[in-house]
């Protein structure tokens, strides 16, 4: 006998759906920036100078905040940046971006602007065409939160 549209109704409304949640951080912890960092430079060494980091120390809104980075390299086909990679500490995730260069670029050096969370640490790692990474890092100031919702 075929199920009426009122047994089926009758059935489909009896039906629970328990919906699977993982729980994830909120935000980036400081053990978060320091895997996602060895994801990109394994167990290579990473050395300080090389990269310059401009961004404001304060910034009053976090949902556009100005960032460049630049490296001192010749940018020639034996000496270049290969990629420049930035990272931060609280935001829901601790990648901002992977930017990829050759020697056709010109300079090294890249523009955007991002979101920041919180007050928090930003990290820009450099690859060079030798093999060898150099970084740099800086704290900033946030007074207006982005990348968060309130739940009411």
């Amino acid at each position: 006998m075929p199920t009426t549209r009122r047994q089926f109704l009758t059935l489909a409304g009896s039906v629970t759906v328990i919906p699977i949640v993982t729980p994830r951080p909120v935000e980036a912890t400081p053990a978060m920036l320091n895997t996602a960092i060895r994801n990109i430079v394994g167990e290579a060494p990473i050395r300080t100078g090389k990269v310059k980091l401009d961004i404001p120390p304060l910034v009053e809104n976090g949902n556009t905040v100005p960032m460049t980075v630049s490296v001192a390299s010749p940018m020639t086909a034996d000496d270049y940046v290969k990629s420049i990679h930035v990272f931060n500490e609280k935001n829901p995730q601790p990648n901002i971006g992977h930017f990829y260069l050759s020697p056709s670029s010109g300079r090294a050096q890249i523009s955007t602007r991002i979101r920041l969370a919180d007050t928090q640490k930003v990290v820009a790692i450099a690859r060079l065409s030798d093999g060898s990474f150099w970084q740099v890092a800086a704290d900033i100031v946030v007074t207006l939160a982005a990348c968060t919702e309130e739940v009411n």
